[in-house]
């Protein structure tokens, strides 16, 4: 395994073709996306990522990593495309058609031997299903190619660190598919240990872990509006309740966002719905958060022009994707008010029809904000920030 191609130059993709090719390995990013590929091959990120940029500088200079719109032949292939979910009869499912695209594309290019690792987060029998296109695509026999489902476990702000350090799971569909993986991500983790099972129990143990956070959040969230009509500060009270060495309660806040906690739990729903009342619950706690936010500031400042404080999923990255901020910013408009937003990481001027100026600006033109993220700019700009009234999801102004 000496040459990979890495399909999909996305949050997961790039820092992995990154890794790897600063790992020895000869590599090839794979986008069908002309504009990634523009910026990529002009040496220039186009997401936000700590260290990210000089690794890529680093990664093409070695001559080791190369960006292409065709895929080519590799020793081995690792799938890193987005699985949304899409909505269907009022039922959230999985959309799978970028795996499907991706293997069959994959599968066009690739010779016998060749490895498919699935790093995309997926519904249980997914890799399964992508052996099978790749069999259909590129007319070899099933066991004339290997497959595995190895799940992403890196954070925005943190990938180049996790990609090392992390722990991984190896799902493989065979003894010699996981010999294959163990050579490859040896290589690419020097901190973490490998963990080699089949590719079902692989696929679930990613959705478990994001559900377990997801449940645990909502009950965090669950705490918030339950200690509001108390006057209890929820904080205090989950800092009180952590003391205790078998509790580990995690943050409320607007709710939950990004492409893995807010989405995962729906892939385990839709296939067990009857027996996941409470995964199902916990969805819709976290996902009423937003509302229940933007109803409070209502009731708080009625009239006002609302900044937004906040505006990506999580603190200090520029990542909008399933963000409750955008969701609750949105509600905020339904209710009457104009709002406004801060989201530092993002250098656009609006976000999805919302103004985004800097924190400075913001407060200024704002009667009152919400503040939903600790970033970094928040932090060091508290005093700005208590010039006007305001409703604190994260406990930041504590």
């Amino acid at each position: 395994m000496k040459t990979i191609t890495v399909v999909g130059m996305g949050y997961i993709g790039l820092p992995t073709a990154i890794t790897l090719a600063r790992s020895g390995f000869d590599v090839c990013g794979f986008d069908v996306n002309p504009t990634v590929l523009e910026s990529l091959r002009a040496g220039k990120l186009h997401i936000v990522e700590p260290g990210l940029q000089e690794a890529l500088t680093e990664a093409i200079s070695s001559g080791r990593l190369t960006f292409s719109d065709v895929c080519p032949s590799s020793d081995a292939y690792i799938i890193c495309v987005p699985t949304p979910f899409s909505v269907e009869n009022g039922k959230r499912r999985a959309d799978l058609k970028y795996v499907d695209s991706a293997a069959a594309t994959v599968g066009a290019a690739m010779k016998k031997g060749a490895l498919v690792i699935l790093e995309s987060t997926v519904p249980p029998l997914t890799t399964e299903r992508m052996a099978k296109v790749l069999e259909e695509s590129s007319g070899l026999s099933r066991d004339e190619f290997y497959t595995a489902h190895c799940p992403e476990r890196i954070i925005p702000g943190r990938m180049l660190v996790e990609l090392r350090e992390n722990d991984r799971i190896i799902g493989a569909s065979s003894p010699e598919a996981a010999a294959h993986v163990v050579e490859i991500y040896s290589k690419l983790v020097d901190g973490g240990k490998l963990h080699v099972t089949n590719d079902i129990t692989a696929e679930m143990c990613k959705l478990c872990e994001n559900t377990y956070r997801d449940i645990n959040i909502a009950f965090a969230n669950e705490l918030s509006m339950i200690c509001d009509p108390l006057g209890i500060d929820v904080f205090e009270l989950i800092e009180l309740a952590n003391c205790h060495p078998r509790v580990n309660i995690l943050t409320p806040g607007a709710g939950v966002g990004g492409h893995c906690i807010a989405v995962d739990p729906w892939f385990i729903h839709e296939r067990f719905e009857d027996t996941t009342p409470l995964i199902l619950a916990a969805r819709q706690e976290n996902d009423s958060k937003p509302f229940y936010v933007a109803n409070k500031v209502h009731e708080l400042a009625p009239n006002a022009t609302v900044a937004v404080l906040g505006m990506a999923y999580k603190p200090n990255v520029d990542d909008l994707r399933e963000s409750p901020s955008i969701v609750m910013a949105h509600a905020l408009e339904d209710l009457g008010h104009k709002v406004i937003c801060c989201e530092p990481n993002a250098a656009v001027d609006t976000i999805e029809g919302i103004r985004n100026l800097s924190l400075e600006d913001a407060i200024a033109q704002a009667d009152f904000s919400v503040i939903t993220l600790a970033h970094d700019e928040f932090k060091n700009g508290k005093q700005t920030i208590a010039k006007k009234p305001f409703f604190d999801c994260i406990g930041l102004m504590r």
